[in-house]
């Protein structure tokens, strides 16, 4: 992942220096196992302890070897004595890069998993905001009935949680060990070397293997962080259609100290969706690295290597374009600027045609057929918006709703209000405070 998408913490965690460090913590436990089992002295493991990895000698022997590896250990040794026989004893080389791997998923799934929790708590400060914001709700982009905005963001609020479990289930799926040596039979390094290490580096030891751990927990991490990707595009478009001159309900945070302050390099009145546009786009990038990981699951015999080359990019990848959308969406939302008087604009568009089901129900209720009734009252809504009329005023001149229904209850059924009197009750499952109160009655 190229710097400007990078934050420093996921970065770390995928860093070649912490990948090293990885390995030679590995190493070492590995040896402080054997010394449990009276192999090693525990002299020459405590010596151990105290290795050193030289990055510079790495880079030599890697140019003569290729073998990442093998270079590594030969790149420890000479900080060490005679003890040094003892490094990668009994071991193969996916022993130390799976196990080691496997820490730096758990440290990507935390960090993701903070950043999820940092944001839930962003949308939820602005949905219970807007709780009592009347907007108009879309299906096919068309209006379709009033609504909370603050509705639109318990929404994506509950999506996050969900995400949030998915996240603990990751966490336990790729927080394995695997030292079982080639093929997995144990047969050069016993299973309780094992146990040890994956006890001193806080991981399980997975319950069978071969000279791998398998990748369908590799192809898990991507498919849950493309998922989560997924909903944070979902969140970037709505924001990206609502900010549209025409309809302008919200805005991206603009001219504020972090944010775009120039939106055109030739038309100086832009402010563009940008930073939802930049979501939208890096999701795509970690859902196409799903398939990749998919693609991985399925290896020669007990292992092959066509997986390696294209994991060294797909997970820190999907790991820090990941953290770099949560954290984006998260200073989107909570700089958003939401303008209720374009929401009422908006509702008030189609001249109250938005009632037409509230009438619909109403007739029915005072005896009318259901089918006469709907057509009496699409025929006046499809009139009213061809012609530009007022809906409510067809309806209140209209000799069959004026027979079934008093001007008292026709008024009653133009009120916005209405179709927020639930959102308490929505928000108290979700442990919501819904502030303020209604607003508006057309």
């Amino acid at each position: 992942m190229i710097d400007r998408y990078s934050r420093e913490a996921m970065a770390a965690v995928w860093s070649e220096d912490a990948t090293f460090d990885l390995w030679l913590k590995v190493e070492v436990a590995a040896s402080v196992a054997w010394s449990e089992l009276g192999v090693v002295p525990k002299a020459d493991a405590e010596k151990i302890r105290g290795a050193r990895f030289d990055r510079a000698l790495y880079d030599k022997w890697f140019e003569e070897t290729k073998h990442d590896v093998v270079s590594f250990t030969r790149a420890v040794t000479p900080s060490l004595g005679p003890e040094g026989r003892w490094i990668h004893h009994g071991l193969t080389s996916n022993d130390v890069k799976d196990t080691a791997l496997s820490l730096q998923l758990v440290g990507a799934v935390d960090l993701i998993d903070a950043e999820v929790e940092r944001c839930m708590g962003v949308v939820k400060a602005r949905a219970e905001e807007l709780a009592h914001t009347p907007c108009i709700g879309r299906s096919h982009g068309v209006h379709a009935e009033p609504m909370s905005f603050g509705l639109k963001l318990a929404l994506w609020w509950d999506e996050l949680r969900r995400h949030r479990v998915r996240l603990g289930q990751l966490r336990e799926m790729v927080a394995v060990g695997k030292i079982s040596g080639p093929v997995g039979t144990y047969a050069s390094i016993p299973p309780e070397i094992e146990a040890s290490v994956c006890r001193q580096l806080g991981l399980a030891p997975a319950p069978v293997s071969n000279q791998i751990l398998q990748r369908d927990r590799h192809a898990q991490f991507v498919q849950t962080l493309a998922l989560l990707a997924a909903s944070l595009e979902k969140f970037a478009t709505e924001i990206r259609s609502l900010q549209r001159t025409e309809i302008r309900e919200v805005e991206e945070p603009f001219g504020t100290p972090g944010f775009v302050s120039t939106g055109s390099s030739s038309m100086p009145h832009k402010r563009n969706p940008e930073l939802s546009e930049r979501i939208c786009g890096l999701a795509r990038l970690v859902r196409g690295h799903a398939v990749t990981a998919l693609d991985n699951v399925a290896l020669w015999h007990e292992r092959d290597i066509s997986h390696s080359s294209a994991e060294r990019m797909i997970l820190p990848d999907s790991a820090l374009a990941l953290d770099y959308m949560l954290d984006l969406l998260t200073r989107v939302v909570s700089g958003m600027r939401v303008f209720p008087e374009n929401m009422m604009r908006n509702l008030e568009l189609t001249k109250g045609i938005v009632f037409s089901e509230r009438v619909l129900l109403a007739l029915v209720e005072s005896g009318m057929d259901r089918t006469a009734a709907y057509e009496l009252v699409q025929r006046h809504a499809l009139a009213a918006w061809d012609r530009g009329e007022d809906f409510r005023e067809a309806i209140r001149a209209e000799p069959e709703v004026t027979s079934a229904l008093s001007a008292d209850v026709l008024d009653g059924l133009f009120d916005y209000d209405y179709y927020l009197r639930h959102v308490g009750t929505i928000f108290e499952r979700l442990g919501f405070a819904a502030k303020g109160g209604p607003i508006a009655t057309a």
